[in-house]
């Protein structure tokens, strides 16, 4: 880690999040639909070029995984001890509808763990950042502050944040099933990789994650929740919902650089 500046990585997201809001301000977003349906826009293209560009001339040694590359095969990589992981523009539905809450994300990876890792909410000027064992940070037009900067109080309110564009049938369900063991329940939606920031900062104290997500999705934004002193566990459907509040550490941490990059349900707590 001692040649890698996570100072360096953060500049990098904040040009990338310029270039995004250079097209965002156009309203002509180019948009494109991928294989799988989901949007393609200029701005996912362009940042992702931005990116790519700086960090392969930067670290050219460290292979580079971005949602907009052609993926590897897993035989090609599965020795991979060091990598980036990188979502150009996470929430491209919520920059398609102009709501501000989508992101930046770059995150390092090492041997299936992210290590370091840089999130940028352009439109509304906030960066999360952490690199392992130097804490994690929050910077805003108030300063800079070290996460968690907030701490709830579980036995009464719990604060729940759940996806604003990809609300299942089964994260609602998880989410009554937490009822019986707080007072009230607080729930609030959000776009993009804020969702873990808001679980690493402490304005949430729980997010389930059961629909589909990448691994680019959460490299970044789990990087920063890591060095909150948080963590993001696999979901397992037979489990009372509860058990991730009192015990979560029981449960098998979210991990990288898997045979099939889609990620399983997890618990952000």
């Amino acid at each position: 880690m001692r040649d890698i500046d996570i100072q360096t990585i953060n500049t990098i997201a904040k040009e990338a999040g310029e270039i995004i809001m250079e097209i965002y301000q156009t309203g002509d977003f180019g948009i494109e639909a991928k294989s799988d349906d989901s949007p393609l826009t200029k701005a996912d293209k362009a940042a992702n070029e931005h990116i790519c560009d700086k960090l392969r001339v930067l670290y050219s040694d460290i292979p580079i995984m971005s949602e907009e590359n052609k993926q590897e095969a897993y035989e090609d990589r599965k020795d991979r001890e060091r990598y980036w992981c990188v979502d150009p523009l996470d929430g491209t539905k919520e920059f398609i509808k102009q709501n501000g809450e989508f992101t930046v994300n770059i995150a390092l990876i090492e041997k299936g763990i992210p290590v370091l890792g840089a999130v940028y909410a352009p439109a509304l000027e906030e960066l999360y950042y952490a690199q392992k064992g130097g804490g994690a940070f929050k910077q805003s037009a108030g300063g800079t502050q070290r996460l968690p900067v907030e701490k709830g109080d579980s036995a009464k309110i719990l604060r729940v944040v759940a996806s604003k564009s990809h609300l299942s049938e089964e994260t609602k369900r998880f989410i009554d099933a937490l009822e019986p063991h707080t007072q009230q329940i607080e729930r609030t939606s959000k776009g993009s990789s804020l969702k873990l920031c808001m679980v690493a900062e402490g304005s949430a104290d729980i997010y389930p994650r059961l629909a589909p997500t990448m691994e680019w999705d959460t490299a970044a934004a789990h990087a920063v929740v890591l060095e909150a002193g948080k963590g993001a566990y696999i979901y397992t459907q037979d489990s009372d919902p509860a058990a991730y509040l009192h015990d979560p550490k029981t449960f098998a941490p979210l991990a990288y650089n898997k045979p099939d990059l889609l990620n399983p349900f997890f618990v952000v707590v």
